[in-house]
């Protein structure tokens, strides 16, 4: 007799029948106690899998919640606020601090909302939601035609980042409305090209083609992801290799080194002081790592040991480079739909934004079987997949709504701080999403995190996208690797993904049919490293005779179901409170993204 976890977890209710031998026989009413919640997973890392502290139901007690929900939002800083600061100059707000503030602010604000909507009614896996570099192609490409022009030039930039730049122009009306008019152009683009996020997965189309999914086409997606990501972790890391190896170090020290070290700790419950070991290290090794290096690199640039001229190596090491970004940035901001204008739309921006959406719902695909597997869960079933490429779009659609200047999708990055910190609780990240809800409004206080040099971001980088890639190996371990027709798919796919994007980008403009927005479409797909290599694993293992053993989707279903005894069912992808209303009405089970339409098949 299975758990009901979804009961204990969402409902708050008494836990009925027989305990999952996965989670100890320990009781999860009232209040946890922190040595058995921690030293019980610790023992059983056959039955755990994963060997995770928190599986994907648990709850951890409230603070250390905020305390890792925090760790997330760390995480997710660098790639979310790149966004921004990215489209800072061909929204012609280069020098405009007080307009990069707003944007930044508005995009975690809509990031926290999204993260908490994917979490409870989408595929309800621990992911983060944040901004997508899938849009950015195309959003460069909409902004760089000759009427979305900026009208006068601004100056060089000094350096990689755009807060580089120490002056804060002020605000006039005709300064706003000349990016915000651009603004809203891609507002409108993301805004209708997201519906076909939200026709893909409402209709279950999405769900059809994951019939025809299987190791040999997840492995070079989830594989590219990672790999796709090292040239921006190079640019980064670059800067000072010496902080980037430390930062490295330091994570690994955390993380592994010291991961069952445990820390005594007091904590005080029934009227008395209790001392109790738990493994402090192995739950925020990615969080103390970073802010270890963050810290060197602040003594030193107080002892000036860091050049202070641009141009010299190790300048980006700095953590005063920022500064007057803090300074300029408004103590709250408020964001609210609308807040630029009434979104404006023309199709050359729809069809171009088009291919984003697709690259970001084919990268999505690959990162929900990636956190499945880092947080101890089976692998989504079709409902949830659909439900989260749908919630995916209405997120995109917020996104244009508010004003982000891009759409939102998982973040890759965060599923990898799964598997480093053991950490696969939903209630974590659903946290995480309350608090860049709030710290989106203090404005200050995201800014001050800009301050981070990149070498600590780029040593960060190093570690996770590294995990990505081996997650994407790793189920590789269900197929023949003795078949020399699976080593051809997953060769050739793999290596792929990496060429033609990398020729495409080596020759700009090399395509013309004549029709520009076809052409945004063909480079946007043909420039995303996951797509090149889902696109030719997918077809190439479907097309090329091979057994399902050799495959290995027999294995793969066979493993999920054992980990569905193991850990938990796929009750866990299920709605909260309206599961037993899905299941009593007949019509629910035709809806390819509520759960009764699994007792269809």
């Amino acid at each position: 007799m299975r758990l009901t976890t979804e009961e204990r977890v969402e409902m708050g209710l008494k836990q009925q029948g027989t305990v999952n031998p996965a989670f100890g026989d320990k009781e999860h009413d009232g209040a946890p106690q922190l040595a058995a919640d921690v030293a019980q997973p610790q023992t059983e890392d056959l039955d755990r899998g994963p060997d995770l502290v928190y599986a994907l139901n648990d709850r951890p007690p409230w603070y250390l919640c905020i305390l890792l929900g925090f760790q997330h939002y760390i995480l997710a800083f660098g790639g979310i606020i790149a966004v921004p600061l990215i489209l800072a100059e061909p929204l012609c707000i280069k020098d405009n601090n007080v307009a990069k503030s707003q944007l930044i602010s508005t995009i975690f604000f809509v990031s926290g909302l999204c993260t908490i909507l994917q979490t409870a009614v989408g595929t309800r896996l621990p992911i983060l939601q944040g901004g997508t570099f899938s849009f950015i192609t195309p959003t460069l490409a909409i902004l760089a035609l000759p009427k979305w022009q900026c009208p006068a030039p601004k100056g060089s930039v000094t350096g990689p980042t755009p807060l580089q730049n120490t002056t804060g122009l002020p605000d006039n009306d005709n300064s706003d409305e000349v990016w915000m008019s651009r603004m809203r152009e891609i507002q409108g683009a993301i805004l209708v090209s997201s519906l076909l996020q939200i026709v893909l997965g409402f209709s279950g189309l999405v769900g059809l083609v994951l019939k025809y999914i299987g190791p040999l086409a997840i492995a070079p997606t989830i594989n590219l992801i990672g790999l796709s990501l090292f040239i921006e972790a190079g640019k980064k890391s670059g800067g000072h290799w010496g902080i980037a190896a430390l930062t490295v170090c330091l994570i690994l020290l955390f993380s592994q080194y010291l991961s069952k070290v445990n820390v005594p700790m007091i904590a005080y419950k029934d009227k008395k002081w209790k001392v109790f070991q738990y493994p402090l290290f192995k739950l925020f090794s990615a969080l103390f790592g970073m802010c270890g290096a963050w810290l060197v690199c602040f003594l030193l640039t107080i002892f000036d040991v860091f050049p202070t001229k641009s141009d010299q190596y190790g300048f980006s090491a700095r953590t005063d480079i920022s500064l007057d970004a803090v300074t300029n940035s408004p103590w709250f901001h408020v964001p609210y739909p609308g807040q630029w204008g009434m979104p404006t739309v023309s199709v050359s921006s729809v069809l171009g934004m088009t291919a984003g959406v697709l690259a970001s719902t084919m990268e999505s695909i690959g990162d929900y079987y990636a956190c499945a597997r880092l947080c101890g869960a089976p692998p989504p079933p079709t409902h949830a997949i659909n439900r989260g490429i749908a919630v995916e779009g209405i997120g995109c659609i917020l996104a244009a709504l508010w004003g982000t200047g891009n759409g939102t999708t998982s973040y890759s990055q965060n599923i990898a701080a799964l598997g480093i910190t053991k950490v696969g609780s939903r209630l974590v990240l659903q946290t995480a999403g309350i608090l860049m809800i709030i710290l989106g409004i203090f404005g200050k206080f995201g800014a001050v995190f800009i301050t981070i040099p990149d070498p600590v971001i780029g040593g960060m980088f190093l570690v996770m996208f590294g995990m990505i890639a081996a997650v994407g190996i790793s189920n590789l371990q269900y197929v023949d690797l003795n078949s020399s027709r699976n080593l051809l798919i997953l060769g050739f796919s793999t290596f792929s993904g990496l060429v033609l994007p990398t020729w495409f980008h080596s020759n700009p403009g090399i395509i013309d049919t004549g029709i520009k927005e076809l052409d945004q479409v063909i480079v946007v797909l043909f420039t995303t490293h996951m797509f090149i290599g889902g696109f030719f694993g997918f077809v190439l293992d479907n097309t090329i005779p091979g057994t399902e053993k050799e495959r290995g989707i027999k294995s793969w279903q066979d493993e999920a179901q054992q980990e569905s005894k193991n850990l938990c069912d796929e009750s866990c992808y299920d709605i909260p409170y309206l599961n037993s209303v899905f299941k009593r009405f007949k019509c629910f089970q035709y809806l390819p993204f509520l759960p009764s339409y699994k007792t269809r098949r």
